[in-house]
């Protein structure tokens, strides 16, 4: 044990007391007792299990879930502890006291590995090393997690992408009639409309008070301190704008007008959030048509709760004024959700006329598209949706609606008519 500083292992202790012999606090209090289980499947194997995402996600609690499970011993890393952080620096000088601290084959759990100075470098030392035990790890956001370990941990990690909880995910926990499942769907879909799926708001009593606090953190602790934004209001102007603007394409230049830097630096805000995950920019599916928009990106965001807190407030959606724009924004998070992140590619279209479809999913050469409509469309297709489908031929094409109606043909193109509750489900059955 002299491998690690007495200070460090004190901490160890302290977080992990069976490996004194104490009787230990049960490792149970970090998963909830009405756990919702997430489609993300972590295994172990030779390659660090890494799982990113927006803080308050749920990724420390996948991962406290699926050790558990495992029933065997693990190690619990809090890598925010500055006495760990310092001790962390060796790999081989950490994996010589692993073997003297756990038995042959326990699991590591890093929690915010982001905050060792060389996150990368480490993990790719633990693994190169063949320690033959399963490495878990947790980072609050790409921006961090990324910029250290991308190029270290190449062929190294399994990673893993966490969002907010899907309408899929906690739609699996009804315990309903099957007569009043639909209406029970229709409420799920509202509910996470207005307040999103962030694991802390959605079991919140008070959502309201829950997002406040939860954007704060994305504001000052984010912006200030993992991002280093010399300007925080800025930046929280420009995070009002893109909720304003949710479905629109993005207008860097009103951004940094209103709030009061320069267009680059709006652009660097923008892809900043994207990279903490709590908006996509959105980038126009281009087919090599003159006529089409080939350049300028949408923005949605991945939660609506976020969105909603910043704009707009909570009010039910169908006596909202941006009831289309939520509506197409929630359906975006559910196809984020359940689409990969690298095969799958998300894409808007708009044509310089002003024919428009919100999505176009590309996947292996083969094209589906999504039009939201936040009431009925009556079962039919508009001039915009004809108009992709006679210039692209999309396999299939997809009509978000408040009914379903059924499905048809457009030449080789198959027509569904699907409530926001199915689109996630319809997208990924062949």
């Amino acid at each position: 044990m002299s491998a690690i500083p007495d200070s460090a292992l004190q901490v160890l202790l302290a977080d992990n007391p069976w490996l004194a012999g104490s009787s230990s606090p049960s490792a149970h209090r970090f998963v909830p007792a009405a756990y919702v289980a997430r489609r993300t499947r972590l295994t172990a194997s030779q390659r660090v299990c890494l799982v990113v995402g927006p803080r308050q996600a749920g990724k420390s609690t996948l991962i406290w879930k699926t050790l558990l499970d495992r029933g065997q011993p693990f190690l619990y890393v809090n890598c925010d502890e500055l006495a760990l952080r310092d001790a962390l620096k060796s790999p081989a000088l950490f994996a010589r006291a692993l073997d003297d601290l756990l038995p042959q084959g326990a699991a590591v759990f890093f929690e915010e590995v982001q905050r060792l100075s060389e996150a990368g470098l480490f993990l790719k030392g633990l693994v190169d090393r063949h320690i033959g035990r399963p490495l878990f790890a947790t980072g609050s956001s790409s921006f961090d997690l990324d910029a250290r370990t991308r190029e270290s941990l190449a062929g190294r990690a399994q990673r893993h992408l966490l969002l907010p909880f899907s309408l899929a995910e906690l739609a699996a926990t009804a315990t309903v009639p099957p007569a009043l499942r639909e209406h029970s769907l229709d409420e799920l879909t509202d509910k996470l409309t207005r307040f999103g799926g962030y694991p802390t708001v959605f079991t919140s009593d008070t959502p309201e008070t829950a997002l406040t606090g939860l954007v704060e953190a994305f504001v000052i602790r984010d912006a200030s301190d993992r991002f280093q934004v010399r300007n925080p209001a800025a930046f929280r102007k420009v995070l009002e704008l893109a909720a304003s603007q949710i479905g629109n394409l993005c207008n860097y230049s009103e951004w940094a007008a209103v709030a009061g830097v320069s267009v680059e630096t709006a652009r660097e805000y923008a892809s900043l959030l994207a990279d903490a995950h709590i908006l996509r920019l959105v980038r126009p599916f281009v087919g090599g048509k003159r006529a089409e928009i080939t350049s300028a990106p949408k923005v949605f965001f991945l939660d609506n709760g976020v969105r909603n807190r910043l704009f707009g407030g909570f009010a039910a959606p169908e006596l909202r004024p941006d009831h289309g724009a939520l509506a197409e924004n929630f359906v975006f998070g559910e196809i984020c959700k359940s689409l990969g992140p690298v095969l799958d590619d998300l894409r808007y279209w708009r044509s310089k006329s002003g024919a428009e479809v919100d999505l176009v999913i590309e996947r292996q050469g083969r094209i589906d598209a999504v039009e939201v409509k936040a009431g009925d469309s009556r079962g039919r297709l508009d001039r915009s949706a004809m108009s992709f489908i006679d210039a692209y031929a999309p396999r299939r094409f997809f009509v978000v609606n408040s009914r379903e109606h059924p499905d048809t043909k457009v030449g080789k193109t198959r027509v569904h008519f699907v409530k926001p509750h199915q689109i996630a489900h319809a997208i990924e059955n062949e």
